[in-house]
């Protein structure tokens, strides 16, 4: 996630349009590329602010979307107008009915030093939100939090500090590899962040742990387009914890669920 005035999502950037690209003011695939940041300890990329994409196939992926997009416009999710989940190969991205009452996960000590503790409550703070929306179960398991890493098999997902000033933290959908499943949560975090809170910014990133995509990617939001791979749950919610502030949201609190963020969660894990 992005806070305040610092660079929007790559969908963002892809709008404003970059020297050097076709006549008709569309990216390269190089330009695509270049727009998104390439973590330096993962080699993954991150796109739309805080989102992941695996592999060179995943960007290519998106820039492929992107360009039908751009030649037709007029038809971009103009059937979606009606919180909302992704979609991978035409199925809803999320867990298993029993995956997703067992989401274990780890707290790194190593990473997070003395604000470990800061972490440990601020996770389980935002997984309460979640859990007590739909039928999913986030499960500290403390015992792997000395090998706190993406190659501790026995855990879900795990969480880590970042040195990054690209976002405060980052997450991944259902369908990501063992090695991308990580909430990584930069230095930058544990600063000055107001209005928001580290527990805040865990709700949003939590949201993206269970599936559910930037709300602002609608076409109502009339900013910050990222693409069509999703499916509406529930009408358009300018408050959403998923939607940025600065993509005409209009949360100017701290990231919380809405009504529509509860009935949308219900719905997808009843």
């Amino acid at each position: 996630m992005r806070h305040g005035r610092a660079l929007l999502a790559l969908s963002s950037i892809l709008i404003l349009g970059a020297c050097g690209g076709a006549p008709d003011g569309t990216l390269s695939f190089e330009q695509f590329r270049a727009a998104a940041h390439e973590e330096p300890d993962t080699g993954l990329f991150v796109t739309n602010g805080d989102e992941l994409a695996e592999t060179d196939a995943d960007l290519r992926a998106a820039y492929d979307r992107y360009l039908a997009e751009a030649a037709a416009p007029e038809t971009v999710a103009e059937d979606r107008a009606p919180l909302i989940v992704n979609v991978v190969n035409g199925r809803d991205d999320r867990w298993s009915a029993t995956q997703a009452l067992s989401l274990t996960y780890c707290v790194s000590q190593a990473s997070f030093g003395p604000r470990y503790p800061a972490v440990v409550s601020a996770m389980s703070a935002a997984a309460s939100a979640w859990e007590g929306s739909g039928r999913v179960d986030f499960v500290h398991a403390s015992g792997e939090d000395t090998n706190c890493t993406s190659r501790n098999a026995n855990v879900v997902f795990d969480v880590r500090q970042a040195k990054t000033s690209q976002y405060l933290a980052r997450a991944f959908f259902p369908s990501s590899s063992r090695r991308a499943r990580e909430v990584l949560i930069s230095t930058s975090s544990f600063g000055n962040v107001s209005p928001w809170t580290l527990t805040g910014v865990l709700r949003h990133e939590l949201g993206h742990t269970i599936g559910f995509r930037h709300e602002h990617t609608r076409p109502e939001a009339g900013t910050c387009f990222e693409d069509t791979s999703w499916r509406a749950l529930t009408a358009y919610d300018s408050s959403s914890v998923m939607h940025y502030p600065q993509c005409n949201g209009t949360n100017r609190g701290d990231l919380v669920l809405t009504s529509l963020d509860r009935a949308g969660a219900g719905s997808l894990y009843p």
